[in-house]
């Protein structure tokens, strides 16, 4: 059996894409591939693998040991894509970049979320062959379509008609997860109710803090900030959901849109480049605030258009399911075992 050991500090704040993505991945493998790893958590123990999730500085010390067999690296940002989440002072924003590239660069493999995101390794340096693009992806036994009276149930609960079309989006309240936008709709449909769900993930370092806290604690009166809220009651926010709007200027491959997916909701973005390499089809869009409100519009008038957009979410959602992405991962650690083995990399 194939050891592997996850280093990892991605559900150590919550709110994060990261995270959600790091428990997918380990729930995957002690279910669907247990009889085919060993999977241990922050273990410094020998390994046959190791897969680094996060890039803590113990880690990257840890990664000089033999013991560790094969590194694996997960790549969820680049230093480009940080713009519009941390405020850091010139300095230590360029000593941190560095050190995420060097990061990276320490690793025997490279995953990435998105495969836009080879090429801009290449350019730093980092070998093409190295490089592997797997999607996200999300498990319908925690986001599923739940029953009409469930749906119904919760919406008396936070006291919203059964006849209002809501609009949810969820992620860190930051300038780049266009929340702006959001709220800038809100006040154009004020016949709908907009719910956002998270909070200041990097707490006051975040990029343009003092505005959103204002925002956050004085929304127009049709939005409701619910806070950074456990992955556990997002399904039932994204049932209530008529449409999922996430109006993000840069993401990666964000696993909120797979969740809607998986929930069978609709899903409206912004019309981003690389969204096209993974998702294309299957939403709706628009290039700015004017094509995005125009879009939702439409949708919140057109029953068919609307539904039109729950069946793509549907086949998106079997496209990146977990029965298939077990297929991915497995077939990858086993080559990269045998990678390991003829390198003298594993012991």
């Amino acid at each position: 059996m194939i050891r592997i050991n996850m280093f990892s500090q991605a559900d150590s704040v919550k709110g994060q894409g990261v995270g959600s993505a790091y428990q997918e991945l380990i729930s995957l493998l002690r279910t669907h591939l247990v009889d085919e790893f060993y999977v241990t958590n922050n273990k410094y123990g020998a390994s046959d693998l190791t897969h680094y999730h996060t890039i803590n500085p113990t880690y990257y010390a840890n990664s000089f040991s033999p013991a560790r067999g094969r590194k694996i690296g997960y790549v969820h940002f680049l230093p480009e894509t940080l713009e519009g989440s941390v405020k850091l002072p010139s300095l230590a924003k360029k000593v941190f970049y560095q050190y995420v590239i060097d990061f990276y660069k320490r690793m025997d493999q490279i995953v990435v979320v998105n495969p836009i995101f080879i090429d801009k390794l290449v350019k730093y340096s980092i070998k093409r062959e190295n490089v592997k693009y797997i999607p996200n992806f999300v498990s319908k036994k925690e986001f599923y379509p739940q029953r009409p009276e469930q749906k119904n149930a919760f919406r008396h609960q936070l006291g919203i008609p059964l006849d209002k079309f809501v609009v949810f989006g969820d992620g860190q309240v930051q300038a780049r997860k266009g929340v702006d936008d959001f709220a800038k709709m809100a006040e154009a449909n004020p016949e709908m109710q907009f719910i956002w769900a998270g909070g200041f993930s990097f707490g006051k370092i975040t990029d343009g803090y003092d505005h959103f806290k204002k925002l956050v604690d004085n929304p127009p009166q049709n939005l409701k900030f619910t806070g950074i809220i456990d992955r556990q009651k997002l399904v039932d926010y994204l049932n209530i959901a008529d449409l999922f709007v996430l109006p993000s200027y840069d993401e990666l491959f964000p696993m909120s849109v797979l969740e809607a997916f998986s929930c069978g909701t609709p899903v409206l973005l912004r019309n981003l480049e690389l969204y096209e390499a993974i998702i294309s089809g299957y939403y709706m869009k628009g290039n700015d605030f004017a094509e995005m409100n125009e879009q939702l519009r439409q949708a919140a008038n057109d029953k068919q258009l609307l539904q039109k957009y729950i069946e793509l979410s549907n086949r998106a959602s079997a496209e990146y399911s977990e029965d298939n992405l077990a297929k991915i991962w497995n077939n990858f650690y086993h080559e990269q075992y045998e990678l390991g083995k003829r390198l003298g990399q594993i012991r």
